[in-house]
């Protein structure tokens, strides 16, 4: 990827996405949370917000210099402007803004031949894309970071936001693969982790839903946005 180093939503998103098929690893709809939650991740990197009782709040309302994020800052309410308190939900932004987001980002990512677009159709009738790796595609330098950072314990806060957020999205080679130590401290980043508690909640909630539980999300933080 030519430019400045990819920001923790490229970075998931290139983990979750099979470089061949170009179809997610993980469920998509989880993977549109991890994808808003990785928003999130990077601007509290970047100094922009921090969390306060699951709620995000604004810091530095001033744009980063990546176009994407400064559109995600401006989507969230100023410093003081939320009627219900602090910041927005976190839980609820994430639910609201993932689809968005991962379509923002795959067009971009797309648009810098990261990677490529394929549409197909559904029984012939529905259209629907896939998204392989392209000739600017860093994927596979992404994933052998990811596992140099797991074989050193994710010593750096970044390291452990990007497997907190895998592990929330529920992606295979960070659930399932590797030890029960390795494994189980992937599940209890996505827990402790704040932006990925947010996606994990989200993805517990669509889990919930789908077999008739009465889950409901719980805890999203702190009342409507």
């Amino acid at each position: 990827m030519n430019g400045p180093a990819p920001t923790l939503p490229e970075e998931l998103l290139l983990l979750a996405l099979d470089p061949a098929r170009g179809k997610p690893y993980c469920r998509n709809s989880f993977l549109e949370y991890g994808v808003a939650g990785a928003v999130l991740a990077e601007l509290e990197l970047q100094g922009r917000v921090t969390e306060e009782r699951g709620r995000v709040v604004v810091v530095n309302p001033l744009d980063p210099p990546d176009p994407l994020l400064a559109v995600f800052l401006r989507s969230l309410p100023p410093p003081g402007k939320s009627r219900f308190g602090a910041g927005a939900s976190a839980q609820r932004w994430v639910r609201r803004s993932g689809r968005r987001a991962e379509g923002l980002y795959l067009d971009a990512l797309v648009e810098r031949g990261v990677l490529r677009r394929e549409t197909r159709r559904f029984l012939g009738l529905l259209p629907y894309h896939r998204h392989p790796a392209g000739p600017a595609s860093p994927a596979e330098q992404v994933r052998q970071s990811f596992e140099a950072s797991r074989a050193a314990g994710h010593p750096d806060r970044r390291g452990r936001l990007l497997a907190a957020l895998a592990a929330a999205v529920e992606l295979p080679s960070v659930v399932r693969q590797g030890d029960s130590r390795t494994r189980a401290a992937a599940r209890a980043l996505a827990r402790k982790e704040w932006p990925a508690v947010a996606v994990h909640r989200n993805v517990r909630q669509d889990k919930a839903s789908a077999t008739g539980g009465g889950d409901g999300g719980g805890g999203g933080g702190g009342g409507g946005d």
